[in-house]
């Protein structure tokens, strides 16, 4: 893009030079690929599979740590199936039980691919499957952690994916832009590259708005409103645009920028390591949060919502203070004490994700009063917050 003196935009050469300067700093990458860019309508591309493994490979080869997050699991399943059974026609894949299967059959193959082409390169690969489970125990947590630095300092990459075969809310409810997001917190990566179908981030949806424009960098993803952005998905993954942003979202609150970038262009990778700006750019957040934060916010889903009145809304969002059951004005969920709850504002409106000091029986009889009279009411209050602020994730990517 030109001004009218000739010149490059300024803009332009400011998202050229950060890409460049994020790119040659970057010493572990998240490489996320959807199945859309892996699998065409007669099931796993593999010749797909091996550009992408090249283009990885040289990567490892300039010394760069490469954790792939891979989906095509179910749609390679899927696709054999079709293959191989007469009356393939008759199965519901939209059924749980036949979407655990068709992962199981093509999980197996997925695997079997990677490996064939990284051993072209000499390169070895290990196959991790996770569900949300085995990252919010904070034990097993670090157990993963372990496991995945070992294999990195052992030069191994390693291939992620969700155990869809026996992980039922998350088959239902997750997808691998949110597990590529826990894993850029998990290994410590900086930098998230995520290969879509898609060319990049568009300013509206481009499936019903011809003149939807690419965005080229994203400085402020904390004040974009990507609900309004992303109001579709694509029909091949689980995800679309919506998950990729909000996956963006919960790296760039670790200091970490994401490239959103299409999977189908002729080497892209390869070509974003160059230099060349493709895609989207998402800049990390001005306001970084911990990793306990992160992991407290992100590895678990909020059971209960607490709904809080103006006074602490800003407390909370301008004073970094906890929660105190005076400001609460209603509960919902039936939970337990430790769990993850939603705080909202009056007007439905996201606050914050926490932990609860009290379940949501109890914060009920409590609500409204100060901290003072907690014992009167329960016989019993030792804590004075109903959330602590070290417990707590506002304006969290949910």
């Amino acid at each position: 893009m030109s001004g009218k003196s000739g010149h490059p935009d300024a803009g332009a050469m400011r998202r050229e030079n950060l890409g460049r300067e994020i790119l040659g700093r970057a010493k572990c990458v998240v490489v996320k690929v959807g199945s859309a860019v892996l699998t065409s309508d007669k099931g796993l591309d593999t010749s797909v599979v091996g550009r992408l493994v090249d283009q990885i490979a040289a990567l490892r080869d300039r010394g760069l740590e490469v954790v792939l997050v891979s989906s095509g699991a179910v749609a390679a399943g899927r696709m054999r199936i079709r293959q191989s059974l007469s009356d393939a026609s008759k199965i519901d894949f939209a059924e749980l039980p036949s979407r655990q299967a068709a992962s199981s059959i093509g999980q197996s193959r997925l695997m079997h691919a990677y490996d064939e082409a990284f051993s072209r390169y000499g390169k070895t690969v290990a196959q991790i499957l996770l569900t949300r489970e085995d990252l919010k125990s904070r034990a097993r947590f670090r157990n993963a952690r372990n496991t995945l630095r070992r294999l990195l300092d052992w030069g191994v990459i390693p291939i992620v994916n969700e155990n869809d075969t026996v992980a039922v809310a998350e088959l239902k409810f997750g997808d691998n832009d949110t597990l590529a997001s826990l894993m850029v917190d998990l290994v410590g990566a900086d930098l998230f590259v995520n290969l879509t179908s898609a060319d990049g981030v568009f300013d509206k949806n481009p499936d019903k708005h011809p003149d939807a424009a690419c965005v080229p960098m994203i400085e402020d993803i904390e004040s974009l409103d990507i609900e309004v952005m992303c109001d579709g998905k694509t029909s091949v993954g689980s995800g679309g645009m919506y998950s990729k942003l909000r996956a963006a979202r919960r790296a760039a609150q670790l200091g970490v920028p994401t490239l959103i970038v299409s999977g189908k262009s002729q080497l892209a990778l390869e070509r974003i390591f160059a230099g060349e700006a493709l895609g989207t750019l998402v800049l990390p957040c001005g306001r970084l949060v911990s990793h306990r934060k992160f992991w407290v916010a992100y590895h678990d889903d909020p059971v209960g919502t607490v709904s809080v009145d103006a006074g602490a809304a800003k407390a909370l969002r301008e004073n970094g203070k906890s929660l105190l059951p005076a400001g609460i004005r209603k509960v919902e969920g039936g939970f337990e004490r430790g769990a993850l709850v939603r705080i909202v504002d009056l007007e439905g409106r996201h606050v914050g994700v926490g932990l609860s000091n009290y379940s949501g029986a109890e914060l009920a009889r409590i609500q409204g009063l100060k901290s003072a009279e907690l014992a009167e009411v329960l016989g019993s209050a030792p804590y004075p917050e109903a959330v602590h602020r070290d417990n707590l994730l506002l304006d969290a990517a949910l």
